[in-house]
């Protein structure tokens, strides 16, 4: 199992992941023509041949043995810069009265596009098949999470101070999410699919346009409504406690369809961002090192050929890290070459 960049030859494998990402997974649409143009613009970034603000980083996780796409994530290098970013703000409104010694504060809810200019890490999702039970896919989901911060400290210049997630949001055994329900089904005449839909496809000028502009005081909204803000969808628990791990933290913006939190840290103080350092390469013959649970994460320092996936062992006291030659060819490294590697369980 390793990271790389996608390729157009990815599209019928990319789509078929689409298919499987289900509601509220609205950065990847079921659309062909939209992620052709997805992967266009992340070919184009990684030849570096877009401004930096505009670029979007796409990454597969590819199964070596059967050649399948196992699962995506992505970086997006600076979101609001052409289409508007919006969230909802959870703020505090205090109301009192003197004559009759009153104090009351209440929640509500801002339209916010304070997150324009920071980077995005999004998209990432891995297959059912791919997911834990067989010891050769137990960690797949930390692979595709933490790599991205090692691209991003290998490529610090290329981005912005702060970084953010959008963790999708609770929704009932039906797929429906209670705060759509109880909120924006009352602004937008379409359903949540629909709007789902037109948000992945970028087409998000109607949100700022239909949206209201004063603040949403939160008692207004139903008893089910109001416990979606700030949770995750079942699924999303794992990825939202790796997040946690490397440091991002919600601060109090959600996503104004499904009420999901939006995590967000600098990028100087994530974990793997600090902890990663870069090793010069030693290759030996034989079978890679066995480890019953992989601890090393290893990535490329090239742009247009990154790969990334775990290693058998870290480095030495020198600052070599020795890979089997089936561990080089898969990171497509040669004896000298630089990696950067990340120890997951060490202590930030």
């Amino acid at each position: 199992m390793r990271i790389r960049p996608i390729a157009p030859s990815d599209l019928d494998e990319l789509q078929a992941v689409a298919r499987e990402t289900g509601v509220g997974f609205t950065s990847l649409p079921d659309n062909r023509d939209f992620l052709a143009a997805k992967i266009d613009t992340a070919v184009s970034a990684f030849a570096q041949q877009t401004p930096v603000d505009q670029r979007l980083y796409f990454f597969v996780l590819e199964d070596e043995a059967s050649g399948k796409l196992a699962g995506c994530c992505a970086i997006e290098g600076q979101v609001g810069r052409e289409v508007p970013f919006y969230h909802y703000r959870l703020g505090t409104l205090a109301h009192s009265s003197v004559q009759l010694d009153l104090h009351r504060t209440i929640d509500t809810l801002f339209l916010s596009s304070d997150h324009t200019g920071d980077a995005e890490v999004a998209s990432l999702f891995l297959r059912p098949e791919y997911r834990g039970g067989d010891r050769r896919h137990e960690r797949n989901g930390a692979l595709l999470s933490m790599m991205r911060w090692l691209f991003m400290a290998q490529f610090r210049d290329s981005f912005p101070d702060k970084v953010l997630a959008e963790m999708r949001g609770r929704f009932d055994a039906e797929g429906r999410s209670p705060f759509w329900e109880c909120l924006g089904s009352n602004f937008f005449p379409m359903d949540f699919n629909e709007a789902d839909r037109l948000t992945g496809l970028g087409q998000k000028s109607f949100i700022g346009e239909l949206m209201p502009k004063f603040p949403i005081y939160t008692p207004f909204l139903s008893e089910e409504a109001r416990a979606c803000i700030g949770e995750v969808h079942e699924h999303t628990r794992p990825a939202l406690a790796m997040l946690r791990k490397e440091g991002l933290r919600w601060e109090g913006f959600i996503d104004i369809f499904d009420g999901g939190p939006t995590v967000e840290a600098y990028i100087d103080d994530v974990r793997g961002v600090r902890l990663s350092r870069t090793c010069r390469v030693e290759i030996k013959a034989g079978e890679p090192e066995r480890a019953e649970r992989p601890r090393w994460l290893a990535a490329t320092t090239s742009m247009a050929g990154f790969r990334a996936a775990w290693l058998g062992r870290g480095p030495d006291d020198d600052g070599v890290v020795t890979l089997s030659e089936a561990e080089a060819a898969r990171l497509e490294v040669g004896a000298g070459d630089t990696l950067r590697i990340l120890d997951s369980d060490e202590e930030a």
